[in-house]
């Protein structure tokens, strides 16, 4: 069939260079005009392939994109995933602004690749954990849990030694942020209230067992200023398991966000740069960052959504250190209990009952009643005495 189809171009563009009439070699053939003046000014008297056919793809292709640019689609998509964040093609493109990618493709661009590699599937559900039970933290409205941690010390060019406390709504990931270049006790305050008074005032706050938050081991049962200003607000305040970060994930997270998109960004010499840098980052991952834990919705949005009355600090001025005494409320500890049947509550040890080896316990300190009260899964299993100072 290709041989006719090649002997019927050669053939009508011999008649045409004898002196036939266009319209008769058309139609005898079959052929519009077009298809015969095509093949005539293909003709080469010396090139033997000039009647073969052709390929129809475009010598240029300007919406085709390069392999690197795929690779680096690929390669976001894969890291935000990792970081349980929102990773649809809105969000890739985001980042990759955020990377300085300069050939950026377009959200149907990104689409397509992510279809042709596969990666349009969507998580199936959390991880749960097999073994010992932990205690978990509600955290379906907004306020109900609020993680913090400190990050530092920290370098700007400079140089500027600074501390950062960054807190996190486990529910919205709303965040707020408070750089000091110290974590004193006041520092410790002046975060906590600045905080509260742009994201409201939580049931609950959980943190690690660093110094600046629970006080002194040389005073275990002094109450910090966080945990001083923790009763004192109608906050309940938690401290997770020593050396196990990862119970504090969410705001370890954030903390890797934090790193890379802001200090690995933004250029501050000074801290007022780094103060009004904070505000500006806090203010854009609160209103443009998306997450699939929100289903894809921003911190912001999803607060909105939620239509939940928060509630904020009645007073303008943060409190002064150090704070009065509180005369009621709640703290609690969680901890890992050992083989040695001993709970360790901020350097001091109480012995514990066997059948909480090697489960999670919440050592809860009531103010009012001081007492220290032991609870394995809800259920009370001992009771100490226990006289703040």
């Amino acid at each position: 069939m290709e041989d006719v189809i090649k002997h019927h171009r050669i053939l009508a563009v011999q008649r045409f260079k004898n002196g036939e009439r266009p319209e008769s070699i058309c139609t005898s053939l079959g052929k519009s005009k077009f298809w015969l003046y095509k093949w005539v000014k293909r003709y080469t008297e010396n090139e033997l392939l000039w009647c073969e056919e052709r390929s129809r793809r475009p010598l240029a292709s300007p919406n085709h994109m390069s392999s690197e640019i795929e690779e680096i689609v690929k390669m976001v998509r894969l890291n935000l995933y990792n970081q349980d964040l929102f990773c649809g093609a809105q969000a890739i493109l985001w980042e990759m602004e955020d990377l300085g990618v300069k050939q950026l493709p377009s959200v149907r661009t990104i689409n397509r690749i992510l279809s042709k590699n596969e990666l349009t599937h969507r998580r199936t559900g959390k991880y749960e954990a097999k073994g010992t039970v932990y205690p978990v933290l509600p955290s379906t409205l907004p306020n109900q849990t609020h993680q913090a941690d400190l990050v530092g010390p920290c370098y700007l060019k400079g140089p500027v030694r600074f501390y950062s406390l960054n807190i996190v709504d486990t529910a919205t990931v709303r965040c707020g942020l408070h750089p000091a270049p110290t974590k004193s006790g006041q520092m410790i305050l002046d975060g906590f209230w600045g905080a509260w008074k742009r994201m409201g005032i939580p049931d609950r706050i959980q943190v690690d067992n660093a110094m600046s938050f629970f006080g002194s081991p040389t005073h275990p049962r002094g109450m910090g200023p966080l945990i001083r200003l923790c009763l004192l607000n109608g906050v309940e305040t938690w401290f997770i398991p020593m050396a196990e970060p990862w119970r504090n994930g969410m705001i370890e997270n954030f903390n890797d966000r934090y790193q890379q998109r802001f200090l690995g960004k933004v250029l501050m010499k000074s801290l007022e740069d780094l103060r009004s840098g904070s505000l500006v980052f806090e203010q854009r991952h609160n209103s443009k960052y998306r997450y699939s834990k929100l289903k894809g919705d921003t911190p912001l949005k999803a607060l909105a959504t939620s239509n939940t009355k928060l509630r904020f600090p009645t007073e303008e001025n943060p409190p002064k250190y150090r704070l009065d005494k509180p005369e009621a409320g709640k703290y609690h500890v969680v901890r890992l209990i050992r083989s040695d049947l001993k709970l360790n509550i901020f350097g001091e040890l109480f012995s514990v009952p066997p059948e909480t080896m090697l489960e999670y316990v919440v050592a809860t300190i009531d103010v009012k009643e001081q007492k220290l009260k032991l609870f394995l899964d809800k259920n009370q299993v001992d009771e100490f005495n226990y006289k703040l100072r």
